[in-house]
Protein backbone atom coordinates (compact mmCIF):
# COMPACT_ATOMS: atom_id res chain seq x y z
CA UNK A 1 0.00 0.00 0.00
CA UNK A 2 1.16 3.45 -0.84
CA UNK A 3 0.90 6.44 1.61
CA UNK A 4 1.43 9.92 0.03
CA UNK A 5 1.63 12.61 2.28
CA UNK A 6 3.02 15.99 3.54
CA UNK A 7 5.06 15.69 6.46
CA UNK A 8 4.26 18.95 7.91
CA UNK A 9 0.68 18.54 7.14
CA UNK A 10 -1.82 18.09 10.62
CA UNK A 11 -3.97 15.76 8.66
CA UNK A 12 -0.97 13.57 6.76
CA UNK A 13 0.02 13.41 11.00
CA UNK A 14 -2.84 12.48 11.80
CA UNK A 15 -3.58 9.89 9.00
CA UNK A 16 0.16 8.45 9.76
CA UNK A 17 -1.15 7.62 13.16
CA UNK A 18 -3.90 6.27 12.67
CA UNK A 19 -2.15 3.76 9.75
CA UNK A 20 0.28 3.08 12.99
CA UNK A 21 -2.26 2.07 15.20
CA UNK A 22 -4.38 -0.07 13.34
CA UNK A 23 -0.89 -2.18 12.65
CA UNK A 24 -1.52 -1.20 9.13
CA UNK A 25 2.25 -1.44 6.68
CA UNK A 26 2.59 1.25 4.06
CA UNK A 27 5.58 2.66 1.54
CA UNK A 28 5.34 5.78 2.56
CA UNK A 29 6.08 8.83 -0.08
CA UNK A 30 6.75 12.61 0.46
CA UNK A 31 4.05 14.23 -2.28
CA UNK A 32 6.32 17.17 -2.00
CA UNK A 33 9.57 15.61 -3.11
CA UNK A 34 7.82 12.89 -5.15
CA UNK A 35 4.92 14.20 -6.83
CA UNK A 36 2.46 11.71 -8.58
CA UNK A 37 3.19 11.55 -12.63
CA UNK A 38 -0.25 12.63 -14.86
CA UNK A 39 -0.09 8.51 -15.67
CA UNK A 40 -0.34 7.79 -11.65
CA UNK A 41 -3.05 10.13 -11.32
CA UNK A 42 -4.88 9.27 -13.78
CA UNK A 43 -4.77 5.24 -12.76
CA UNK A 44 -5.83 6.61 -9.64
CA UNK A 45 -8.62 8.67 -10.52
CA UNK A 46 -9.96 6.03 -12.70
CA UNK A 47 -9.52 3.31 -10.08
CA UNK A 48 -11.12 5.32 -6.96
CA UNK A 49 -14.54 6.33 -9.37
CA UNK A 50 -14.10 9.99 -7.73
CA UNK A 51 -14.88 13.37 -9.73
CA UNK A 52 -11.31 14.67 -10.50
CA UNK A 53 -12.02 17.43 -8.47
CA UNK A 54 -11.39 15.53 -5.55
CA UNK A 55 -8.25 14.79 -6.08
CA UNK A 56 -7.52 19.03 -5.44
CA UNK A 57 -6.22 20.35 -2.50
CA UNK A 58 -8.85 23.36 -2.71
CA UNK A 59 -7.41 24.65 0.81
CA UNK A 60 -3.99 24.60 -0.18
CA UNK A 61 -2.17 28.13 -0.97
CA UNK A 62 -1.21 27.46 -4.70
CA UNK A 63 -4.93 26.53 -5.38
CA UNK A 64 -5.75 29.99 -4.44
CA UNK A 65 -3.28 32.00 -5.32
CA UNK A 66 -4.13 30.07 -8.76
CA UNK A 67 -7.49 30.74 -8.51
CA UNK A 68 -8.47 27.29 -9.43
CA UNK A 69 -12.10 27.74 -7.99
CA UNK A 70 -12.75 29.61 -11.18
CA UNK A 71 -10.57 27.74 -13.63
CA UNK A 72 -11.09 24.17 -13.11
CA UNK A 73 -14.51 24.18 -14.88
CA UNK A 74 -12.65 25.04 -18.12
CA UNK A 75 -10.25 22.73 -18.39
CA UNK A 76 -10.24 19.38 -19.82
CA UNK A 77 -9.84 16.78 -17.60
CA UNK A 78 -6.50 16.19 -19.35
CA UNK A 79 -5.27 20.04 -18.57
CA UNK A 80 -6.48 18.87 -14.88
CA UNK A 81 -3.94 16.18 -14.32
CA UNK A 82 -1.62 17.96 -16.35
CA UNK A 83 -1.72 20.64 -13.59
CA UNK A 84 -1.94 18.08 -10.58
CA UNK A 85 1.30 16.57 -11.56
CA UNK A 86 3.01 19.92 -11.99
CA UNK A 87 3.08 20.66 -8.37
CA UNK A 88 2.64 17.74 -5.29
CA UNK A 89 0.65 20.73 -3.05
CA UNK A 90 -1.51 21.05 -5.65
CA UNK A 91 -2.99 17.41 -4.67
CA UNK A 92 -5.29 16.52 -1.83
CA UNK A 93 -3.97 14.94 0.95
CA UNK A 94 -3.37 12.02 2.51
CA UNK A 95 -3.50 9.44 -0.21
CA UNK A 96 -3.28 6.15 0.29
CA UNK A 97 -3.21 3.54 -2.74
CA UNK A 98 -4.43 -0.23 -2.21
CA UNK A 99 -4.52 -2.71 -5.01
CA UNK A 100 -8.17 -2.47 -5.01
CA UNK A 101 -8.88 1.23 -3.46
CA UNK A 102 -8.31 4.79 -3.38
CA UNK A 103 -8.38 6.97 -0.26
CA UNK A 104 -7.84 10.70 -1.18
CA UNK A 105 -8.33 12.73 2.51
CA UNK A 106 -8.04 11.65 5.72
CA UNK A 107 -11.95 10.37 7.18
CA UNK A 108 -11.18 7.81 9.79
CA UNK A 109 -14.46 6.62 9.54
CA UNK A 110 -14.31 5.99 5.71
CA UNK A 111 -10.63 4.20 6.54
CA UNK A 112 -11.79 1.65 8.99
CA UNK A 113 -14.28 0.19 6.40
CA UNK A 114 -12.17 0.23 3.94
CA UNK A 115 -8.72 -0.72 6.29
CA UNK A 116 -10.33 -2.40 8.69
Amino acid sequence: MLFLEYPKCSTCRKARKWLDEHGVSYLDRPIHEEKPTVEELRAWWKQSGLPLRRFFNTSGQLYRSLGLKEKLEGMSEEEQLQLLASDGMLVKRPLVIGEDFVLVGFKPEEWQNVLG
